[in-house]
This record gives C-alpha cells, sequence and structure tokens, in this order.
C-alpha cells in the first residue's frame, strides 16, 4: 500500500511497483481508492499485464443496497422494506460498501501480489478507522460476516502479509503529514515497512543556483524521515 498526502506521487509509485512485479512473472492485482487517481491512464500498455481496478464508491454502494435487498429484504412487508430502503440510503452505507470492497480486495493478496494506491490521508484514515470499528463489532458478532471482512484487520497488521509504504515529498508539509500518519497506524497496530522520499533533488548534481537552494533545504526534511528509523527510498527528480 501506498499512503501519505495528496499530490506526492503515490499513484505512480504504486504503478511502478506493480508494473516491476509484473514483469518478474508475477500474478498482480493493482488498485486504488483514490476517486482522483487515474491508474489506467499512468499505466498505459503495462496494463494488460496485470489486473487494474478502483473502488468506486457509487458503484459499490449501488451493489451493496442491492445485496442487502436481494437478500434480507426479500422476508420484509411493505412497510419494512421502504424502512430499509431508507436506511440504506444513509451516509453510513456507502463507507459500508466501500469498506467490504477494500477487505475483498485485501483478501486476494493470499494467491497474488496486490498493489493498492490509496486515496490522501483523510480519507485513508477514515478507512482504517472504519475497519477497527468493524473489527470490533465483527468480534462480538455471531451473524453471519464474510471472512474476507473478518480477516482485514488482522491482514493489514500482519507485517509480512501488508507492506505501507509512506510516500512524501522532501517538504516540510508532506513529511509532517506522513509522520502524524505512521502515528495513526500505529496505533491502529500498523507499522509501516518503510518511507519514500519522491522527487528528491538531492541525489542530483545541479548547476542551476535556486535549484541548488532547493536541493540543500531538502536535507533537513531527509533528516528528519532517516531518523525514524525505517528502511528509506530516496527517489530523484525526473
Amino acid at each position: 500500500m501506498t499512503m501519505g498526502k495528496g499530490g506526492v506521487g503515490k499513484t505512480t509509485l504504486a504503478v511502478n511497483i506493480a508494473t516491476a512485479l509484473a514483469g518478474r512473472g508475477k500474478k498482480v492485482h493493482l488498485t486504488t481508492t483514490d476517486p482522483a487517481a487515474h491508474v489506467a491512464l499512468t499505466l498505459g500498455e503495462a496494463a494488460a499485464e496485470m489486473q487494474v481496478s478502483r473502488i468506486d464508491p457509487e458503484a459499490e454502494t449501488e451493489a451493496y443496497r442491492n445485496e442487502v435487498l436481494a437478500t434480507a429484504g426479500t422476508s420484509l412487508d411493505d412497510e419494512a422494506r421502504a424502512l430499509m430502503e431508507e436506511d440504506l440510503r444513509s451516509p453510513c452505507t456507502e463507507e459500508i460498501a466501500v469498506f467490504r470492497a477494500f477487505a475483498k480486495i485485501v483478501d486476494q493478496g493470499t494467491d497474488r501480489f496486490v498493489v493498492i494506491d490509496t486515496a490522501p490521508t483523510g480519507h485513508t484514515l477514515l478507512l482504517l478507522d472504519a475497519s477497527e470499528s468493524y473489527h470490533r463489532e465483527v468480534s462480538r458478532s455471531m451473524s453471519d460476516i464474510p471472512e474476507a471482512v473478518r480477516q482485514l484487520l488482522p491482514r493489514l497488521r500482519d507485517p509480512v502479509f501488508t507492506k505501507v509504504f509512506l510516500v512524501t515529498l522532501p517538504e516540510a508539509t508532506p513529511v509532517h503529514e506522513a509522520l502524524a500518519l505512521q502515528q495513526d497506524l500505529r496505533r491502529a497496530g500498523i507499522e509501516p515497512a518503510g518511507w519514500i522520499i519522491n522527487q528528491s533533488l538531492a541525489p542530483l548534481a545541479v548547476t542551476d543556483p535556486i535549484l541548488d537552494q532547493r536541493r540543500v533545504r531538502e536535507f533537513r526534511y531527509i533528516d528528519e524521515v532517516v531518523h525514524e528509523g525505517l528502511p528509506t527510498f530516496l527517489i530523484p527528480w525526473q
């Protein structure tokens, strides 16, 4: 999973990771939870080598509503069914639907590499909060809960099964947002696998004075990341 602030290059990096895995002959599913991402466009011709998808909140919500009405709704009288339909129009229905879709995607990681390009920090945290809430409910519930949903949080917390990479630019706001995200992940029991510092001038031989000043400023934020003690990867500006 690639996580971080919007605009730091999560989608491009997710595509590069997925393409590299597919190039080694691995089964790969590349997906995004970011409604603004254009994974297929970023992939280009490489899309033929792997499964590519996007979790579409509207489509997932409609499918979930139809599923509930086709199962639990069939045994209800007209009044009760109308109440159920009204309840299914509430905002939390979309959260449930997206959560279930996310769980199904993660479940595929048992037999292939699943590369997930996540939405910007805030949306991702909402999804993780939902994961914790649902896990607590599932732990108390004896109802028919899909196995993918039951296993979601344990899988996200398993450092062998799930590798979360925090993506940032060598700038103050992206680094500090990613540091806050790292704390939130740890509170949820998820330990990041490492950091990716994207679009850095630091490893380049820069001759322009303005760019060189920017390159020097980067080292402060690179040091902040390295100080965290996790594997850190530096991607040069391209």
